[in-house]
C-alpha cells in the first residue's frame, strides 16, 4: 500500500504562476518535492505509524487533509459570557461542529486558568464531539502556552519565566518546568505546549526578553533541550505523551527597533552562530514541533522565507517535524508585510515555503484557499501530503488515536507540594545581587523596613504576562495563599508599606532600611513595547524620594528586562535584580534579604547602563572601541555571568593539560576555586573561550561549559573542562559550514586566564 502510494503521489504532475508571487519567492516554489522532502515522506522509522499515516492518507479527502492544517482558537468555539474572558473553555456545540463539518479542522488552541475539572470537562467534550462526527475519527491536537508551569491551570505549579530559570545556571530546573509542567496538564487534554522560547534575548528593549533564556546560545540551548526532554521523555504521564515547541524560528527577539514583531537586519553568519544554535539543540533533542516568528529578518518575512523554513530549519539543520505558524501570521503576510496582494497569495507563499499548520486563529479561509490552490494545480496535493503525514505522524506519536480523551483520576498532582518546591528553588537561586554596598544586606530580622514601589503589595507584578491569563490585569485569577512581597516580609521583619512620596518621609524616620519593588506591570508581545529602557518616571521618583531620607536604600528590581535606574543607580546602596520569579517571589525575596538563602544568581543577559547603548558580553571586539568610553566599566551595570553572594569566591591555578592540541585530540583544563567568605555558598564557575586570530571576526569571549556547585566556608575545589575542538573551537560560516582555524585560543574563568595553541595535525 504505501509503495503504491508513494509511486502514485511521485507520478503527480504541478504547475504554478510565478507572476502571481514576489519575483524573489518565484524561483524557490517548486510544487515539486525534493529529493530530502522525498526521504521524509517515505521514511519508516515506525513501520506502524507509517503504515496507518499511508492508510489514512489513502482515504481522506482533499478538504479533510486541508483540515488538518488548520487551527482555530478557543474563542471560536466556546460560549463567552465575558469579553475578557473569551478564552474561557466552555464548549458551544453547534459552534464546534460548524469548525468540525465545514473545515475538518485539526487544532485548536488557547485558554486562561480554570479549575481541573473544568478543562477536563472542556477537552472531554470537544474531542467526543469531534471523533462522533469525524468520519475517520481522527482526534483534534490541542494546544496551549504553557511557558512556564502549568500556567493556564488554576492551582498550576507556576516556575520563574525562562529568564529567571538561566540566572540559575542549572538546566536542571529547566528539565523539571518541562516534566512537572506535563504532569499537570498532559491528563487535561494538553497535548501541544508552545515552549520553550528559543528566542536569543541579546535585545534587552525586547519586549518578550523575560521569555528567552538571555544572550548565551550555549546556555539557551542547554536550558531548551533540558525542557524538551523533561516534557517529551516524561514517563510519568503515561498512557499520554505531550510535544514540545521550540519557539519564535528564528531571529525574532533581536528587532532593529527593539519592538515586538519589527523587522530584524541579522548577517547569515551571526544568524548561523547566535541563533541557530538554541534551535538545534532543541530539535537534537526531539523536538516533535516548531513555531515561527511573526516578523521579518533580512527584508523577508520569516513565513514567507523558504531560505529559512525550508533551507535551514529543515535541510541544514535536520528538522522533520510539524512546523505551526504563529498568531494570524499567515494573513499578515498580506495585511502586514504586503509582500502579496490577498490572502490567498499568503496561503499560497506560505505553504510553499514549508509550513504545515496555520494558526489562523480566527477566520478558517485557510481552508477553502488552500483547496482552490490544489484545484487549480497550482498547489500539488503531494505538497498538501507531506504536511498532513507530519500532523498525522504527530498525533500518532503522542498516542492521540489510542488514548483520545482525557481523564480525571490524577487531579492531585496539580500544584503537588514537591512540585511549588522545585518552582520555589528555582525562584530562589534565581535572584541575582548585582549591588550590595559595605554588606548592606542581609538585613537583621530585628529591624524596621519601609517598603514602596509599584510591585511592593500586588501579585501580577511578579509574575508577569502568560500567566493565568495572556496578561493579568488584576489579581483575581491569582491563588489566595500567594503572598506579595509585603506579605512575605512581614513574616521576618517589622514593615510598612508606604505608598506615596508623603508616607516615604514620614514613615522612615524610625526605619532601619527602605525597600523599593519596583519594575514594570505584566505586558505580553506588542503590549510591551517601550521607546525608553529608563525606569518609569513615577517610579524614579519614589526612588528619590527614598534616597532623600538618608536611609539604607534597596532596590528591588521585579521586570521582564533591564530598566535603568539613570541618575540613580550609583546612589542606592544594594540592587536586586528579581526578574519575574513567579508565584514564590515572595519567598524567595525574603529568604534573600533575610539572609537565610544566599543568593546565588547570575545574570543571563548584559545589564546596561545607558538608555542608548548596549551590546552583549560576548560582542566582537570593535564594538567596544571608543575615543570617549572604557566598556568594561561603563557600557554595563553588570555583564553576563555576573552576580554577588553573601560570601567570597577566590579563583587561582589555572592550568592546561597541554598548551598545544591537535585537531583531534582534547586537552583539559584545571582550576582552583575557594570559599574564602564566612558562610556556605554556591558559585557557577563559567568557562569562556576566545579564538584570537580568524579570518570571521571573533567575540571576545564565547561561554563554552559551566558548573554549579556549593561550598563551605575554607573549602577549596578543583573545577575543570576538557576542550575537545570539533565541539568547542569551531565556529560557522555564513552557510552553517564549521570552520577550524590553527592558532592560539584563550581561556577564561573567574579572573583567569591562559592560553593554548590549536595544531593544524592529528595525534
Amino acid at each position: 500500500m504505501k509503495f503504491i502510494i508513494s509511486v502514485v503521489l511521485m507520478c503527480l504532475t504541478v504547475g504554478f504562476s510565478p507572476h502571481t508571487i514576489p519575483h524573489v519567492l518565484a524561483g524557490e516554489l517548486s510544487g515539486s518535492l525534493t529529493d530530502r522532502e522525498r526521504r521524509e515522506f517515505e521514511r519508516s522509522d515506525d513501520e506502524i505509524i507509517e503504515q496507518r499515516i499511508d492508510h489514512l492518507l489513502g482515504e481522506m479527502t482533499l478538504a479533510e487533509k486541508v483540515g488538518q492544517m488548520l487551527m482555530i482558537n478557543i474563542s471560536e468555539i466556546n460560549r463567552p459570557d465575558d469579553a475578557r474572558y473569551s478564552n474561557l473553555p466552555r464548549v458551544d456545540v453547534e459552534k464546534f461542529l460548524y469548525f468540525i463539518n465545514e473545515y475538518h479542522v485539526g487544532s485548536f488552541l488557547n485558554g486562561i486558568a480554570v479549575p481541573p475539572a473544568q478543562w477536563y470537562a472542556f477537552s472531554l467534550q470537544i474531542q467526543e464531539l469531534n471523533l462522533k462526527n469525524h468520519r475517520l475519527k481522527i482526534p483534534v491536537i490541542y494546544g496551549i502556552d504553557h511557558i512556564h508551569g502549568a500556567n493556564y491551570i488554576s492551582g498550576g505549579t507556576i516556575f520563574p519565566h525562562m529568564i529567571n530559570i538561566a540566572a540559575t545556571f542549572r538546566p536542571e530546573y529547566a528539565h523539571e518546568m518541562g516534566r512537572i509542567t506535563g504532569l499537570e496538564s498532559a491528563d487535561l487534554g494538553h497535548h501541544w505546549i508552545f515552549a520553550p522560547i528559543m528566542d536569543l534575548g541579546r535585545n534587552p528593549a525586547f519586549p518578550r526578553l523575560y521569555e528567552t533564556a538571555g544572550e548565551d546560545p550555549y546556555l539557551a540551548g542547554l536550558l531548551g533541550a533540558a525542557f524538551v526532554r523533561g516534557l517529551q521523555q516524561n514517563e510519568g504521564i503515561q498512557p499520554y505523551r505531550q510535544a514540545a515547541t521550540p519557539k519564535h524560528f528564528i531571529g525574532y527577539s533581536d528587532p532593529v527597533s527593539g519592538w515586538d514583531r519589527t523587522p530584524a537586519d541579522i548577517s547569515d553568519q551571526t544568524l548561523q552562530e547566535f541563533h541557530v544554535p538554541p534551535f538545534q539543540a532543541t530539535i537534537d533533542a526531539g523536538a516533535h514541533t516548531v513555531m515561527i516568528q511573526g516578523g521579518e529578518v533580512n527584508s523577508e518575512p520569516v513565513h514567507a522565507s523558504y531560505k529559512l523554513l525550508t533551507g535551514l530549519l529543515r535541510d541544514q539543520m535536520g528538522f522533520t517535524g510539524v512546523v505551526v505558524t504563529d498568531w494570524e501570521d499567515v494573513e499578515r503576510l498580506w495585511t502586514y508585510h504586503n509582500v502579496v496582494e490577498n490572502l490567498k497569495e499568503a496561503v499560497f507563499v506560505a505553504v510553499q515555503t514549508g509550513i504545515d499548520v496555520s494558526m489562523a486563529p480566527y477566520d478558517p479561509s485557510f481552508h477553502p484557499l488552500l483547496i482552490g490552490l490544489v484545484q487549480e494545480g497550482r498547489i500539488s496535493e503531494e505538497r498538501i501530503d507531506l504536511s498532513v503525514a507530519r500532523i498525522l505522524r504527530l498525533k500518532l506519536q503522542l498516542g492521540l488515536f489510542d488514548y483520545p480523551f482525557p481523564r480525571n483520576d490524577r487531579f492531585d498532582r496539580i500544584g503537588y507540594t514537591e512540585h511549588q518546591k522545585v518552582a520555589l528553588n528555582a525562584a530562589r537561586e534565581s535572584l541575582v545581587l548585582m549591588k550590595n554596598d559595605k554588606a548592606l544586606l542581609p538585613i537583621s530580622p530585628d529591624s524596621k523596613i519601609v517598603l514602596t514601589g509599584m510591585n511592593a503589595n500586588n501579585k501580577r507584578g511578579l509574575t508577569g504576562g502568560w500567566t493565568y491569563e495572556w496578561i493579568p490585569g488584576d489579581d483575581i485569577l491569582f491563588p489566595e495563599e500567594m503572598p506579595t512581597i509585603f506579605e512575605g516580609l512581614q513574616q521576618k521583619f517589622n514593615v510598612v508599606l508606604a505608598v506615596s512620596t508623603d508616607d516615604i518621609q514620614t514613615l522612615s524616620n524610625d526605619a532601619d532600611y527602605i525597600v523599593v519593588a519596583t519594575g514594570e506591570p505584566p505586558y505580553a508581545e506588542g503590549y510591551g513595547d517601550i521607546a525608553d529602557l529608563n525606569l518609569d518616571e513615577d517610579e524614579k521618583i519614589i526612588i528619590r524620594a527614598a534616597l532623600d531620607t538618608g536611609k539604607p536604600v534597596v532596590v528591588l528590581m521585579i521586570a521582564g528586562r533591564p530598566r535603568l535606574l539613570t541618575g540613580l543607580y550609583d546612589e542606592i546602596d544594594a540592587f536586586i535584580w528579581v526578574g519575574l520569579a513567579g508565584t514564590h517571589a515572595a519567598q524567595a525575596i525574603t529568604g534573600v534579604l533575610s539572609g537565610e538563602v544566599n543568593p546565588s544568581g547570575k545574570l543571563p543577559f548584559s545589564y546596561p547602563r545607558y538608555p542608548s547603548v548596549w551590546y552583549p558580553y560576548n560582542h566582537k571586539n570593535f564594538i567596544g572601541r571608543s575615543f570617549l568610553y572604557d566598556p568594561e566599566y561603563t557600557v554595563w551595570l553588570s555583564r553576563f555571568g555576573e552576580g554577588l553572594s553573601y560570601t567570597t569566591f577566590d579563583y587561582n591555578n589555572l592550568m592546561v593539560s597541554d598548551t598545544c592540541l591537535a585537531k583531534n585530540g582534547s586537552i583539559t583544563a584545571t582550576v582552583a576555586l575557594e570559599n574564602t567568605g564566612e558562610r556556605e555558598g554556591s558559585e557557577t564557575v563559567l568557562w569562556y573561550i576566545h579564538n584570537e586570530v580568524s579570518r570571521i571576526t571573533r567575540p571576545v569571549r564565547m561561554l563554552k561549559h559551566f558548573e554549579k556547585q556549593s561550598l563551605k566556608p575554607g573549602e577549596k575545589r578543583e573545577f575543570s573542562f576538557e576542550i575537545i575542538p570539533d565541539k568547542h573551537l569551531w565556529h560557522p560560516d555564513s552557510a552553517g559550514n564549521r570552520i577550524l582555524e590553527e592558532g592560539y585560543f584563550t581561556i577564561f574563568v573567574g579572573d583567569q586566564k591562559i592560553r593554548f595553541k590549536l595544531l593544524d595535525v592529528e595525534q
